[in-house]
């Protein structure tokens, strides 16, 4: 009987499934994309999604990318002396195992920055976001009215 060596024993763990890269597969969930309508000349635009992880290892959410906006930056809603501020959050964010991380409006969202068209309502546009572990994930990104909520009705 032939040894195998270590290479060639990672090599055939993998090809019949004995070892799985965390988040690889469909452990992550977009889900509840986004966005509200911009009048004409909006230089700025929001947006608002929840991610799901199923998996038994976090990720993080580097970025993500859209050819509707020059970028597209995420955000926090902090309270400071009374006052709601916006601040970009740096480095990404986790998205815990078992976990979930919501961008809403009064909270987390994404600021899509140098929109290069109006948002209408009805619309959708397409964004990539781009995890540490995962990888890139397509998503479509519903336009909605001006005084949308968090929740259609």
């Amino acid at each position: 009987m032939k040894r195998m060596t270590g290479w060639a024993l990672a090599l055939a763990l993998v090809a019949f499934g004995g070892v799985q890269a965390g988040n690889a597969g469909g452990e992550l969930r977009i889900e509840n994309t986004w966005a509200r309508a911009t009048p004409a000349v909006a230089p700025v635009a929001a947006g608002y999604l929840t991610v799901v992880n199923d998996g038994d290892t976090a990720d993080r959410l580097l970025r993500i990318d859209s050819a509707i906006a020059q970028r597209i930056e995420m955000h926090q809603t902090v309270h400071e002396d009374g006052v709601m501020r916006m601040r970009r959050i740096e480095g990404g964010i986790v998205v815990p195992a078992h976990g979930r991380v919501v961008f809403a409006p009064g909270g987390n969202h994404l600021m899509l920055i140098g929109p290069v068209r109006p948002l209408v309502a009805g619309e959708h546009f397409e964004a990539t976001l781009v995890f540490e572990r995962a990888g890139a994930r397509k998503a479509s990104f519903e336009v909605r009215a001006m005084d949308a909520g968090a929740h259609r009705h």
